[in-house]
This record gives structure tokens, C-alpha cells and sequence, in this order.
């Protein structure tokens, strides 16, 4: 590898601001604590209560118009 071209990774604090939940990472961005807006224990993907009402509509709307009769 080069010398001088790579950026310098930092052990840094990431904070949640919606759940609260805190977990170390690196980053290249210079400072000791990273606030984040969601994470992957409040996020509703990764918790499972993620809503597929909007979908619902859609795949009703598909079959409606495409569908067997």
C-alpha cells in the first residue's frame, strides 16, 4: 500500500438519539462521539414493527387491475 494516501481511522462513541443506545466504531471523522438519528435496535426494520400497509395498497391495486378474473 502507499504511504500517506489512507485516511486515519479513530475509535469513536456512537450515540442513538432515539433510543439512547450507545456502541463503539471507527471512523475517519475527527472527534470522540458520533450522534446518530436511528440505529438498528430502534430502527422498525431490524425490530420488526416496520408497517406494510403502503405495499398492501399497491399489491390490491396490481391484482385489482392485472389480475385473473
Amino acid at each position: 500500500m502507499k504511504e500517506g494516501i489512507h485516511p486515519n481511522y479513530h475509535k469513536v462513541k456512537v450515540v442513538c438519539a432515539g433510543c439512547g443506545a450507545e456502541f463503539e466504531s471507527s471512523s475517519t471523522v475527527a472527534g470522540d462521539t458520533i450522534k446518530v438519528d436511528t440505529c438498528s435496535q430502534c430502527h422498525p426494520f431490524y425490530t420488526g414493527r416496520q408497517r406494510f400497509t403502503a405495499a398492501q395498497g399497491r399489491i390490491e391495486k396490481f391484482n385489482k387491475k392485472y389480475g385473473k378474473k
